[in-house]
Order: C-alpha cells, then structure tokens, then sequence
C-alpha cells in the first residue's frame, strides 16, 4: 500500500529527488539521490559479498547494485557489478533488479506513516527548505561522499536509505542507522515474537484460543507500528548533523 503511493514517471523526477526502486522478488528496495539527466547516486553491495545479518535476510535481499552480467555491462556505466561503494550511474542501472520508480515522502502526517505497512517509504522528518537542505546542497553531499565513501555497507545499520536520508536531510544516526526499511525488518522480528508469546498463551487455554489468537494478532501489529515509529529519524533524540569535511 504504501509503496504504490510513492510512485512517479521519470519525466516528473527534480534534482536532488530522493528516489528508490522497489523489488517485489525480493521484497526490497534500493534508494538513491537523483541528479540530473537521468544521473543517480547511490550506495551498493558489491556482487557475491554476503549480507551477514545472521538471519532470514541474508536470503530474501538481494545484491542492490545493476544486474548487469559481465557480457553484457551497460554502455552508459560500464560493469558496476563488484562494486561496494557509492557509484554514480544511469537510470536504467539504478532500476535494475526494481520493479518501479517511487519518490520517497518527507514530512508525512503521524496516521499516514502508521497506516503505510511498508517501511523504507517515507518519514515523519520535514524537509526544510532551508539552503542546508536545498536540492543543491543535497547533491553537493551525494557527490561528496560519491569521491570519500560512505563507509562500508550493512544492511541494517548502513545501507542505500541510510545514504539518501543522509544525503537529503544532512542527518544520521551513528552507530545504528537510521532506515525505515531495516526498522520495519527489526519491528516485524519484534512483532513475531510477541504473537508466538500470545499464540503459546492460546494453546494453553483453548477456551480462550479465540479471543487471545485475535487479542496476539493485533497486538503484534502495534507492536510493528509502534517499533517503526520509535525508529524513525523524525522522532529519534540521537540524530546528529553530518559535517563534511571540505578539500581546500
């Protein structure tokens, strides 16, 4: 539900757009800071390198990077493909392994970021428009850290929403991340747990299997919403002010 909402036609695309892919195979999205001309920066996982959560993840994301194969590597970008950086590259690169196009929201009502099921969509964090956030400065810091990096890849506390909110917001959350779409992984961990408890206090009253099996489920959904919102970089206390350390 939410996903589809976000989505837009690349003719309707501005620079400094933060823009992401969504990939229904691997129920994952790959986001990126537009630029210009169908030029989008954004961070990847080089090919064959493992995501190493340790959990379910490691089998369900995949490679967030242009699925070119080595025969056959984009004219535009060339072959990206062991790339494990931020890299600059064409529109189709960017989609590659994505289904569609979506523009991330900031600024989203409270109810709104609740009622989107999906994470990784948008955020409660306003968009200032302010020079620090222009769409020229949110580029300045994507090619910024297009030349020094953004440090190594994780898929929870470092990855391609991380980069784009960094980027669009001059923010981030150190050590821990700040994506909505790694909290969403964590709060549907977290919401699991708390139906298995409700699911084990049913089998253990069957004349109240009933009422406690609808009581865990929709207590197991505000435990999701409850964890996304909690995570989220509008309502964090540990956001701290990227600075860029400039070349003289």
């Amino acid at each position: 539900m939410g996903v589809v909402s976000n989505k837009i036609d690349r003719e309707n695309l501005k620079p400094g757009d933060h823009i992401y892919s969504w990939s229904v195979a691997y129920a994952y999205s790959h986001h990126g800071i537009y630029v210009d001309e169908g030029n989008v920066i954004h961070f990847t996982r080089g090919e064959g390198q493992e995501i190493g959560t340790g959990t379910g993840l490691d089998h369900v994301i995949g490679s967030s990077l242009p699925q070119h194969p080595l025969d056959n590597a984009c004219p535009i970008c060339s072959d990206q493909s062991k790339s494990d950086r931020v890299i600059s590259s064409c529109m189709d690169c960017f989609l590659s392994g994505g289904d569609h196009l979506y523009r991330y929201e900031y600024g989203v009502e409270r109810t709104v970021f609740l009622a989107k099921a999906d994470g990784g969509t948008c955020t409660l964090v306003s968009f200032s428009s302010k020079l620090a956030n222009s769409p020229e400065q949110v580029i300045h810091r994507a090619i910024y850290f297009l030349r020094k990096g953004f440090g190594d890849y994780d898929v929870i506390k470092n990855n391609s929403e991380d980069f784009a909110l960094c980027c669009k917001t001059g923010s981030q959350v150190i050590p821990a991340g700040q994506s909505g779409q790694a909290a969403s992984f964590q709060a549907a961990a977290c919401a699991g747990a708390a139906l298995s408890v409700s699911l084990a206090l049913a089998r253990s009253s069957p004349l109240g299997a009933v009422i406690t099996g609808v009581a865990g489920l929709a207590a197991s959904y505000g435990t999701y919403c409850v964890h996304r919102y909690i995570n989220d970089i509008g309502v964090r206390a540990d956001v701290e002010e990227v600075v860029l350390e400039e070349e003289n």
